[in-house]
């Protein structure tokens, strides 16, 4: 499927610093941006833009991690728009803490509901009618993080793994039935949630510098897409390594409590 024949678009996280700049970076005339977000201020902010580009913008703002509520909202928009790509980017962030004390286990079940439970729902709501039309693109936002879990955030590097086996698992299984799938691995993106995230941050790339990369190899079906070199081969090196050699490499670059 060419980039060309893209007509209905649906992007969660649209509220976010990727999200919104995905959102922008589509936004053309006749095509209709679905868009999903927790931030209302924000994400009407992004619809008043990307109807300026001459897209059409249709809004959901409820919990993501409502399943029923989220696959029934997916399922409608598709009878009414039938999607040709949808990308679930939602995620939260949540870390050690500055002394190390552990990750609050109320927040680690919330960022796995909204991380990896909600982008399993998601895609499994689009996955049915896609197979049925015989045509789709699915592109699931993981992170670098995936590669080899960070000491500073377990939960969120858990998360991310997730999202990366059952990306890579979509795409062997749907191919066969013309749906694209493609998991989407960045490094550090300009973002509040990347501002809050402890420990260093090497090359760092803006929101839409990420989003111009996504767009173009999505159109390219690239299994996977990870950004920005070299950090990407060397997140992908340290799950290559022993473990207990790849902790202490993190630990000398300053991911430690």
């Amino acid at each position: 499927m060419s980039q060309r024949s893209l007509r209905t678009i649906l992007i969660t996280g649209a509220s976010g610093s990727i999200g919104s700049a995905l959102a922008r970076a589509y936004a053309a005339p006749g095509v209709i941006l679905v868009l999903h977000g927790r931030d209302e201020e924000k994400l009407n902010l992004v619809a008043g833009d990307c109807e300026a580009r001459g897209a059409q913008v249709i809004l959901g703002i409820f919990d993501i991690t409502d399943t029923p509520q989220l696959q029934a909202w997916v399922q409608d928009i598709d009878y009414s728009n039938p999607i040709d790509l949808l990308i679930a980017n939602q995620g939260m962030n949540i870390n050690i803490g500055p002394k190390g004390e552990g990750e609050d286990w109320v927040q680690a079940e919330r960022l796995l509901e909204v991380n990896l439970r909600a982008t399993m729902a998601l895609a499994s709501a689009a996955i049915k009618p896609m197979r049925a039309r015989g045509h789709g693109q699915i592109a699931l936002i993981s992170s670098l993080a995936g590669f080899f879990g960070l000491p500073l955030t377990p939960a969120y590097s858990a998360s991310k793994a997730g999202v990366k086996a059952y990306g890579e698992a979509l795409r062997g299984w749907l191919a066969p039935h013309g749906i694209q799938v493609t998991v989407v691995m960045p490094g550090y993106v300009e973002s509040d949630m990347c501002d809050a995230m402890p420990g260093p941050k090497p090359f760092l790339w803006t929101a839409e510098r990420a989003a111009a990369v996504i767009k173009r190899r999505l159109a390219l079906n690239h299994a996977r897409i990870s950004f920005p070199f070299p950090l990407n081969i060397g997140t992908w090196f340290l799950a290559v390594l022993p473990p207990e050699i790849s902790i202490k490499i993190l630990g000398w670059m300053g991911y430690r409590a």
